[in-house]
């Protein structure tokens, strides 16, 4: 048995929160977590809508029932999530969600002055370092929510990068997916790029918390 690629057009979403005219000076793209769709983790950032910000929810390009079709044949429940990647064909997803996510810059942002914000929250989290590594020139600022770098980013090239970026790292208190091993694991990812970014934390859970991003904004 062989296993073939080939290429075709392929088309996908984005929402947005406002609009981007020659009064808008700044932009946050939020990429979202594991399980989650756009247009609901968009209405999280009504508040940046509010101080004139315009705010680009891209979505993971794979989309899944969050139940299985046992569960679902009991609950009749039809509730959808999307993810960005997952272990299989892995390197095929990240080269495909980045070509998606520049061509969502290249066709709101293009040459429009602004300065960009560049959100992860969760899986979205390494999504976003990815994209900033691959395309710095992008953004200005990358805000890791509730997420850590990917362990397998080219270190080296992300000093160059990222030493010359505003980097801030935000996590709740009692987020249970971000333990003391994964809190570590982190530590020592973001040593590794030999960078200081600021860490705000703030009592919740796995959540975006609208004080934190009111401090952000």
């Amino acid at each position: 048995m062989q296993e073939h690629t080939l290429q075709f057009n392929f088309h996908a979403r984005y929402y947005m929160l406002g609009k981007l005219d020659e009064n808008t000076n700044r932009v946050w793209f939020v990429l979202h977590g594991y399980g989650q769709l756009a247009r609901y983790f968009l209405p999280k950032f009504q508040l940046l809508q509010q101080k004139g910000i315009c705010v680009i929810a891209p979505e993971g390009l794979s989309r899944f029932y969050l139940e299985d079709v046992t569960k679902r044949n009991v609950t009749g429940s039809k509730r959808v999530g999307a993810t960005w990647m997952t272990a299989e064909n892995r390197l095929m997803d990240i080269e495909n969600y980045i070509a998606y996510l520049q061509q969502i810059y290249t066709d709101v942002i293009g040459s429009h002055a602004c300065s960009v914000s560049l959100l992860g929250f969760s899986q979205g989290a390494a999504t976003a370092s990815r994209w900033a590594l691959r395309h710095p020139e992008n953004f200005t600022r990358l805000i890791l929510w509730a997420g850590i770098i990917p362990p397998d980013m080219d270190f080296e090239k992300g000093k160059e990068v990222f030493g010359s970026k505003q980097i801030t790292i935000v996590y709740g208190k009692n987020d249970p997916f971000l333990n003391d091993a994964r809190l570590t694991e982190m530590t020592t990812l973001v040593n590794r790029l030999s960078v200081s970014p600021d860490i705000i934390t703030f009592d919740g859970g796995h959540e975006i918390d609208e004080k934190t991003l009111e401090r952000l904004s």
